[in-house]
């Protein structure tokens, strides 16, 4: 799921910043997007494979894993474009080339058939085809989840923050002896 949807997301986010103003910016993300291109199709034709042969159980976890991931994904675009506060500098200075809202469409109108073709359903019950536009519809997404995990206060914020405290306290013998060898070396450096 995470290839298929995150990473496909990722790539949508990621290739109009392979035309970016800053050219060694630009030349990393196309290496980047190359590797991310991979792993989406790896993640889709894993997820074709469980959902046409896997038993029901596999196939009950895929669309869960679609109901989990969906919502967050569109919020990997970032804020409406009326509530970035970064966007219209980005534009302006040609990093960013397509506004937020416009790749998350982008990434809706590429996404539903693939979902299609897998035999999934996205858990948004306003999703629709607007034949008027020529794009899908779908609901609002709530934001309070994507400003909470923002400010720190994410699903997993306790855990990552817990992890790097105990990193920290753990690898304090390597600080303390790389001053120590550092020292050593300055006093045979004196003594010399």
């Amino acid at each position: 799921m995470i290839g298929w949807l995150v990473d496909g997301a990722a790539i949508m986010n990621q290739i109009p910043l392979c035309r970016c103003s800053y050219g060694p910016y630009a030349r990393a993300m196309i290496r980047v997007c190359k590797e991310e291109s991979f792993h989406q199709r790896q993640g889709y034709e894993a997820l074709l494979v469980m959902m046409k042969e896997g038993t029901d159980a596999q196939k009950a976890m895929v669309q869960d894993a679609v109901n989990r991931w969906w919502w967050k994904c569109l919020a990997m675009f970032g804020p409406p474009d009326a509530d970035s506060p970064n966007s219209a500098q980005g534009m302006r200075w040609g990093i960013k080339r397509i506004s937020n809202d416009d790749l998350r469409q982008k990434f809706v109108d590429a996404t539903i058939p693939q979902a299609e073709v897998l035999g999934v359903t996205v858990p948004d019950p306003d999703l629709k085809w607007n034949a008027d536009r020529g794009h899908y519809d779908f609901g609002a997404i709530d934001w309070d989840e994507f400003w909470a995990t923002v400010n720190g206060n994410g699903p997993c914020n306790k855990e990552r923050l817990a992890t790097r405290v105990k990193a920290w306290d753990e690898g304090q013998w390597v600080r303390e002896a790389a001053v120590a060898h550092a020292n050593k070396n300055k006093r045979e450096e004196k003594a010399a």
